[in-house]
């Protein structure tokens, strides 16, 4: 193994406590392949890391799509929507770590704000090499190893040294080498470059009409291209977008659903309420009724 690397044993995993807890950790070491991509993408109430341990992938982060090489490291702070498509092949190696820290430790909240800053960037992702490469992956590969031996100070080892990770990306933020790739024909391209746009314009009116005048393309040609890239009809995408900033709203604050529906650009509570019902399943109020439980019960 070269000091670069990273550990991995398939299938390993670390966990400390759960996600409704303030201190929680999840290190996943396990493999994917091209026939369980995600459908559409999803969020979390926490950070995630998501290290490719293989040659390629591409991940989508709020409808941008982004190239990965090996060991390129993905930040995602929390409640950002993403997915990660693998391509056709043998399963693809990857680390994923879910992580929450108490909030407002006193004499640490700057510090934290500062460790806590490239999962902020427009383009959250990193590329380091060599020595930069090193410094980072020590630490994940001392839990790696710390990990494999049961001891009750585990989970304050694996904090500090999970932290030491943290500050060493952070330290490495000039030494970021990674440059947004050109995926696809230019078709590809422009489909993406909507996908994009609409998570930017979500909550303004949004229709085949309007965006195919936008890119400058017929709404034929674009209701055909757009199902064949992302697998959604354009009508699909636009509210699966919608609902999935709804239940932010609905999970992480006290607004009105009526308020939420119309901020996430549905013309009226009962559109908002039909769509929502058939895509999450149950309707809105029904929704923030169970994760609220669900939290309530985590404690």
């Amino acid at each position: 193994m070269l000091e670069s690397d990273l550990l991995y044993e398939q299938g390993y995993s670390v966990r400390i406590n759960t996600p409704a807890d303030p201190l929680f950790y999840y290190f996943d070491y396990d493999q994917r392949s091209h026939n369980i991509n995600m459908e559409f993408q999803h969020f979390h109430d926490f950070f995630e890391i998501h290290i490719l341990m293989d040659s390629r992938a591409t991940h989508i982060i709020e409808g941008n799509v982004h190239a990965l090489q090996q060991y390129d490291i993905v930040l995602l702070r929390p409640c950002r929507l993403h997915k990660t498509q693998y391509p056709v092949g043998p399963p693809h190696k990857r680390l994923i770590i879910n992580f929450a820290m108490p909030k407002n430790v006193p004499g640490l909240e700057t510090a934290y704000k500062i460790m806590l800053l490239p999962f902020g960037e427009e383009v959250p992702i990193y590329r380091l090499t060599g020595e930069p490469r090193r410094a980072v992956f020590d630490p994940l590969n001392a839990i790696f190893t710390l990990s494999h031996n049961a001891s009750p100070l585990n989970p304050v080892l694996i904090h500090s040294l999970f932290q030491q990770f943290l500050c060493a990306l952070t330290r490495q933020r000039d030494m970021n080498s990674y440059v947004l790739e050109e995926i696809g024909n230019a078709m590809m391209q422009k489909i993406y470059s909507i996908t994009a746009y609409i998570h930017s314009r979500y909550g303004s009116e949004l229709s085949l009409d309007t965006i195919s005048k936008e890119f400058y393309i017929s709404s034929y040609y674009l209701s055909h291209q757009f199902k064949s890239v992302t697998g959604f009809t354009l009508t699909e995408y636009i509210q699966m977008t919608r609902v999935r900033k709804a239940q932010q709203l609905l999970i992480h604050t006290r607004q009105k659903i009526s308020v939420i529906a119309e901020q996430c650009g549905f013309n009226s509570f009962s559109q908002f309420n039909r769509i929502f019902n058939k895509l999450s399943g149950m309707s809105p109020s029904a929704f923030r009724k169970q994760q609220a439980k669900a939290a309530l019960h985590s404690y």
